[in-house]
């Protein structure tokens, strides 16, 4: 890939180079409410950090609460997309914040959330056209959040429906899908063969299925990595949580040292 703007952010996001991806979401706090006290949110980046993350999600102002010096060692995702829960339709995205905005706060890409199937499902793909074409202006890599859901989806893991939706986030402009495994698991294959971007999976926030041996079975499947929010906040230990997952998603002996960093290198 030639140097650009984008290929250097993209560089950064997988932090050994290797094209896999750990991301922490903490954009609940929009959605849901606090993922820390107002004290120990540094508290849980820091951790986040430590246990080796490619890269942190949150919201604009929230990136604003970030000691500089973590950003060296975690990447800066901007999360443009929101919604509550209390809101006469959850499955409504909107967007609150802007491309423009992500590169004054030195973000090394943004994400937007797309549900496909819900009653504002043609808003929110012109959201994600207009925020890919900035993102194309502005050098800036783009993650889609993009998950069956709404209404007229009768099975949000269905194989065939979830690869239709990551080939709509191929066909926006998109440079990272997040979506859900499918179910039957082994069938991600199927998802991951059509899919020509790097398709990362959603930790989600159920407790019914071993964190680990998810993150396992999601590598082993072909995916290029894992999303894990909740989990990791709510976590006893969010920095050993991460350890543990980074350890399985790059491949490497489980330590207690920091993440080590290589020289860039294109991911894609």
């Amino acid at each position: 890939m030639p140097l650009t703007g984008k290929s250097v952010r993209l560089a950064r996001l997988s932090r050994p180079g290797d094209g896999r991806f750990l991301f922490v979401p903490l954009d609940h706090s929009v959605s849901d409410g606090p993922v820390a006290t107002a004290a120990g949110f540094g508290d849980l980046v820091r951790s986040i950090a430590d246990g080796g993350a490619d890269g942190v999600v949150v919201h604009k102002g929230r990136a604003r609460m970030i000691a500089p010096a973590l950003l060296t060692r975690c990447s800066l995702v901007v999360h443009l997309s929101a919604s509550t829960a209390h809101a006469p339709d959850v499955n409504a995205k909107v967007l609150v914040g802007d491309v423009e905005e992500a590169v004054r706060l030195g973000a090394d890409a943004v994400s937007v959330h797309v549900n496909i199937g819900s009653d504002t499902e043609a808003e929110q793909l012109a959201d994600l056209g207009a925020v890919a074409a900035a993102c194309d202006r502005f050098g800036m890599p783009l993650m889609a959040m993009i998950y069956p859901r709404g209404p007229r989806v009768t099975d949000p893991t269905d194989p065939t429906l979830v690869a239709h939706v990551v080939n709509i986030a191929a066909d926006l402009g998109v440079d990272i899908v997040k979506t859900v495994l499918v179910a039957p698991p082994e069938r991600m294959e199927e998802v991951i063969a059509s899919s020509p971007l790097p398709v990362v999976v959603a930790g989600g926030g159920s407790t019914e299925r071993n964190l680990y041996e998810f993150a396992v079975t999601a590598m082993d499947l072909g995916c290029a990595g894992l999303a894990v929010g909740r989990r990791v906040f709510t976590s006893p230990s969010p920095e050993k949580a991460v350890r543990e997952l980074a350890s399985i998603i790059h491949r490497r002996e489980l330590t207690s040292e920091p993440a080590p960093q290589t020289e860039m290198a294109g991911v894609l």
